[in-house]
């Protein structure tokens, strides 16, 4: 069998006494769109900094079509090397812009460290087309445009090195619902063009459902439930997975009841909080 395309393998991470990543492993497949659900706090977002290189892991692997990517990194050629690789789009897309470059000067830049020797203005070009904003707004700040066209941008840029990974961290979250809509078909367009690898970090089991083939569940740094999204979601098995599912408000919805299972949930685990 072909190397996965992405290979997570015991990752645990420490911070004090809090075990905030522990024995998470998962693989990826060219191509694949993955999910990692969970609450705040449940060790998501650090898993997800491990994968992309912004947080080192205590133990475990990630590697990349077989190479590993734990170690630190040998130089500037290495480190860009390994950014080619995986590259993150943030919740936030206003407070990872620079508010005083342009559209077109931050995909320059991008496209300037990593492909120096290369013109960059028909990249550019192509990339404003293929997240659906064209060359009118090359010359906009990004106070200029709207929340959904900002995370348009900050989608290209992550896809200006054509990585074999995008990890999108809650990147939809701060949208309005039409505009979620919207980011998640282009999302879904852009993988079904290129064959990116997609690593899903969300609260939002709406978001699952509509872009991921596989789903991890995650409570207190452990997979707590995994498996292909459709099965997970019409028929989960870890008590966690059902409360996440139960608590996203519908008619009949009871948060009574919700507090209650929640309470009878973390009364099963023996000293937790």
């Amino acid at each position: 069998m072909p190397d996965p395309l992405l290979e997570v393998r015991g990752l645990c991470r420490t911070f004090g006494e809090v075990h905030a990543v522990d024995e998470v492993s998962f693989t990826l497949p060219d191509g694949g769109s993955l999910g990692i659900v969970g609450e705040s706090g449940s060790g998501k977002t650090t898993t997800a900094r491990i994968v992309v290189g912004l947080d080192r892991a205590d133990a475990g692997s990630v590697r990349v079509r077989g190479q590993e990517r734990t170690a630190q990194p040998r130089g500037r050629a290495e480190r860009l090397a390994r950014a080619r690789q995986i590259q993150m789009v943030f919740q936030d897309p206003y407070l990872s812009l620079d508010p005083r470059t342009s559209v077109e000067a931050v995909l320059r830049e991008t496209l300037k460290l990593h492909r120096p020797a290369t013109d960059p203005a028909p990249r550019i070009r192509t990339l404003l087309d293929q997240v659906g904003l064209g060359t009118r707004a090359a010359d906009a700040l990004p106070r200029e445009l709207s929340g959904g066209q900002r995370q348009r941008v900050a989608i290209a840029r992550a896809l200006a090195v054509e990585p074999a990974i995008l990890v999108l961290d809650e990147a939809v979250a701060a949208l309005d619902v039409s505009v979620q809509a919207q980011i998640l078909n282009l999302l879904t367009d852009i993988r079904e063009e290129t064959r990116i690898g997609y690593l899903f970090i969300t609260h939002d089991l709406g978001v699952v459902r509509c872009v991921t083939d596989d789903v991890i569940v995650m409570r207190r740094g452990r997979i707590v439930e995994s498996g292909r999204t459709a099965d997970v979601l019409a028929l989960p098995n870890h008590a966690y997975t059902r409360l996440l599912m139960d608590s996203v408000p519908r008619p009949g919805w009871d948060p009574h009841a919700i507090g209650a299972a929640r309470r009878a949930l973390q009364a099963s685990e023996p000293g937790t909080l």
